[in-house]
């Protein structure tokens, strides 16, 4: 509790230092507070280059973080998150400290110069390595470094964002990728510390300014579903449009990394004079979306727009995150969507706001497939809870459409492309990469589901597993009793407890002989006992796999092919607990 609080208290300071570095920067280039609230005006101090300066701007920017993160931190590079999401899954939560300093640096400097990324990927990647910092100084166990960086995370977005539910869900959801109770008050004292310093500092205000919508006809949540599944594939598109012309960088550059940012910056400068309101993270172009003051036309040229800067900013080099952007083409989206119905039905398609909104929501969720994290976030930004019926239906649908299009997020591609599946066993790793098959143990003695359970308890006190697999009359396979609920269960009063072995019987996760082993280690962790029953193609068991069969893995295991270790260049952890 007293770390999560001092994670939460640097997480809010680290925001404020953040955000009045890129209000800085941002006066420094531009002249202006948010040169997007006046696109196409000239620089106070360049007012002969007229809109202009906007071409050379980015390269200058290019200049000072390009050096700056080669040189102290690589992995400052690009949106942040997929780095925090390896971090925990296969690094033990260590992320080095500098990269703190650097990330603080580069997003702002790029975000300043005309960058057209969001806060959070930085934030989220700050907040995280001062957690993993504070973890490696008092020397946590390994799970409790994890639940630091979550914290640092959770932090890092409620402050920011003024979202704590928001900060909270999304460590939960994307960085750690599980529930738990432990989990969720960590990361909510985390993310109230932070909230509260955030307030302190920014007032307690939402970070955009929206109208209030509500629903105004049911025949609308015909059109909010529609707009779900458009929004889907929009996500999967802009994931899509950010890699390839990240591919097309890496194809064109040849030169010194540190010098593709400058270079680069000429061409992002070009897409800022064609389309001023791409500077930076756009918020006020978004805020005019919402309220209808753009034609359709407009809408669909800013949509496309701002797939393109967000991706030749992070594709030459610069740092910043995709949140915004993804919540940026949703507003454009669903105010193109909803400006469409009111022409088509004037009577019942209500606000364009409306449709705005909840495109937010759902293209952030079919980029990032998050979609608690998207409803917690926009309910927090508007307060509206008559939004919230269409805003979860076109979430869940955005969603679910994402899912059918790609198995990949926006946050877990980066990683793939450079040949890292969070789903499979780490470069190098020798247990993993067996199938369940290859390392199961003979299956233990049934027990029938009609025997008594003080005949189970006995059998269970000899056995060397804390579960065993139960069989109905006909040999049918119904799941395991454990020793756990026998004692439970015969600890109850007589009257009303459970007297035979079938009553307490439960489905433990299931695993199969064709499983990875990789797989079903994420499906032992949470079962109940010391082990689960391997199951045929017929839900027959056939073996069993316990924490033991997979360590005698590590001694029969062959030696991993060249295509799967490590890479020299990658830092290997060794935990040292």
């Amino acid at each position: 509790m007293v770390l999560a609080l001092a994670i939460g208290a640097g997480a809010g300071a680290g925001s404020i230092v953040f955000r009045w570095c890129i209000e800085a920067f941002t006066r420094l280039f531009s002249g202006h507070t948010d040169y997007a609230s006046v696109p196409g005006s000239a620089h106070p101090h360049m007012a002969w280059l007229g809109p202009g300066f906007v071409v050379l701007a980015p390269v200058l920017g290019g200049l000072l973080y390009g050096p700056l993160v080669n040189r102290f931190a690589k992995e400052a590079r690009g949106h942040g998150v997929p780095e925090v999401m390896l971090a925990v899954a296969q690094r033990g939560g260590r992320i080095s400290p500098k990269v703190a300093v650097v990330k603080t640096l580069a997003s702002a400097l790029t975000i300043g110069s005309g960058g057209s990324v969001g806060r959070e990927g930085p934030i989220v990647q700050i907040g995280s390595a001062l957690g993993s910092t504070l973890g490696r100084v008092t020397k946590v166990t390994e799970g409790r470094m994890k639940l630091l960086v979550a914290c640092g995370a959770a932090g890092g977005i409620a402050a920011t964002f003024n979202a704590p539910l928001a900060g909270v869900f999304f460590a939960m959801e994307l960085i750690l990728g599980t529930f738990s109770v432990e989990a969720f008050g960590a990361t909510v004292l985390a993310s109230v510390t932070a909230s509260v310093i955030g307030r302190a500092a920014f007032g307690d205000v939402a970070f955009l300014s929206l109208p209030a919508f509500h629903v105004e006809h049911l025949a609308q949540y015909g059109l909010f579903a529609l707009l779900g599944v458009l929004a889907g594939v929009a996500g999967i598109v802009f994931t899509r449009v950010l890699y390839a012309i990240e591919d097309a960088c890496d194809w064109a550059w040849r030169g010194p990394e540190w010098l593709r940012p400058a270079v680069g910056g000429l061409a992002l400068g070009l897409v800022l004079l064609a389309l001023p309101e791409m500077y930076g993270v756009g918020y006020p172009v978004l805020e005019k979306a919402t309220e209808g003051r753009y034609a359709v036309g407009s809408l669909l040229l800013l949509l496309v727009g701002k797939m393109v800067a967000t991706s030749v900013t992070i594709g030459i080099g610069g740092s910043g995150g995709v949140f915004a952007p993804s919540l940026f083409i949703g507003a454009m989206l669903g105010a193109a969507f909803g400006a469409t119905a009111a022409e088509v039905m004037p009577a019942t398609a209500g606000a364009i706001g409306a449709y705005a909104l909840v495109g937010m929501g759902a293209v952030f969720a079919g980029a990032s497939r998050a979609p608690i994290t998207a409803v917690v976030i926009l309910f927090e930004l508007t307060g509206e809870y008559t939004i919230i019926l269409p805003l979860m239906l076109a979430i869940v649908l955005a969603t679910a459409t994402s899912r059918m299009l790609s198995h990949e997020t926006i946050y877990t591609l980066k990683l793939l492309r450079r040949g890292i599946d969070l789903a499979r066993p780490a470069h190098g790793a020798r247990i993993g990469r067996q199938q369940v098959a290859d390392v199961m143990e003979t299956l233990p003695t049934a027990v029938p589901a009609t025997s008594p359970l003080s005949e189970a308890s006995g059998l269970l006190s000899l056995s060397g597993h804390g579960a065993l697999p139960v069989l109905n009359a006909s040999g049918d396979y119904l799941g395991v009793v454990t020793a756990q609920s026998a004692a439970q269960a015969l600890a109850q009063q007589p009257a009303g407890a459970p007297t035979l072995v079938g009553e307490i019987a439960e489905q433990p996760p299931r695993v199969t002989t064709s499983d990875s082993l990789a797989t079903a280690l994420k499906d032992l962790v949470d079962a109940s006992g010391t082990g689960v029953p391997v199951l045929d193609e017929t839900g027959r068991p056939v073996g069993w796999l316990s924490h033991q069969g997979t360590l005698r893995a590590l001694h029969t295991a062959p030696p991993a092919p060249p295509s799967e270790r490590a890479p020299s260049h990658v830092p290997l952890h060794v935990s040292t607990h």
